[in-house]
């Protein structure tokens, strides 16, 4: 039996159209999942889901802004009329308006932070759950940052520590229902997302120095990750912080 095998699974990924989360989607698309790729841009969305299926992969892009609650429910509804349920959620959108000091933050980075990157997630379960009928898998994607806050990334990273709690709170809420909630923890990875940190020589290099691998991460080494959580190799894994930092934390 191949524990990997996602044929007849639906999966819901956000923030799909680039990065962490076109790499997870290819991924799962590799290993038969139906894919719904989820983000805000429908062209470079629709773009990243075509590349899929040119391989032979089965993958649907529905535009949806996750830091509205009535856009998720709505973009739900229309998976359950198409699909009739919902076996995987990777919820990977995040987003990190503000890059210096914490205290410089004003309420509406705050408030566009906490949308995105806590109630987001938080909303993508609510509605997912009625829809996985007695067996699930859910990923968090978090970051390293939950753990050690980034240099001049404290907003963002406050949300990651909330998101990793949450995803706590929920794995053991969840786990009567057969459904199984952990989180991934990237490090620095190579996506337009960190490019404020990778493009700049002097913050990439006292980043990577941090590193005992001494290199950042490539989209496509997280999605390995996320496939062991989603599968049924990973079926008493619930609560995980699964850690892919290249050893940064060490």
């Amino acid at each position: 039996m191949n524990e990997f095998d996602l044929e007849g699974k639906v999966a819901v990924i956000t923030g799909a159209s680039r990065g962490i989360g076109l790499a997870v989607a290819q991924k799962l698309a590799q290993h038969g999942a139906q894919c719904i790729m989820v983000s805000r841009k429908a062209e470079s969305l629709e773009a990243a889901a075509a590349g899929i299926r040119e391989k032979g992969g089965k993958a649907e892009a529905m535009a949806c802004h996750t830091g509205y609650p009535d856009q998720i429910k709505a973009m739900y509804e229309k998976i359950m009329e198409k699909y009739g349920a919902v076996d995987i959620l990777v919820n990977n959108a995040a987003t990190n308006p503000h890059f210096g000091e914490m205290l410089t933050a004003d309420e509406g980075i705050w408030d566009k932070t906490l949308d995105v990157n806590l109630k987001g997630p938080f909303f993508m379960i609510k509605y997912a759950v009625p829809m996985m009928k007695g067996k699930g898998a859910i990923v968090n994607v978090s970051s390293v940052n939950a753990i050690k806050p980034g240099l001049f990334q404290g907003v963002y990273s406050a949300t990651k520590a909330a998101l990793l709690n949450m995803t706590q709170t929920l794995a053991r809420e969840l786990a009567p229902k057969g459904i199984r909630v952990n989180a991934l923890l990237p490090g620095l990875t190579d996506t337009q997302f960190a490019s404020a940190i990778i493009s700049s020589e002097e913050i990439c290099k006292y980043a990577v120095d941090q590193i005992p691998m001494g290199r950042y991460a490539k989209p496509e080494e997280m999605s390995g990750a996320v496939l062991y959580l989603v599968s049924d190799a990973a079926s008493f894994t619930t609560g995980a912080s699964l850690i892919c930092d290249g050893g940064m934390l060490i």
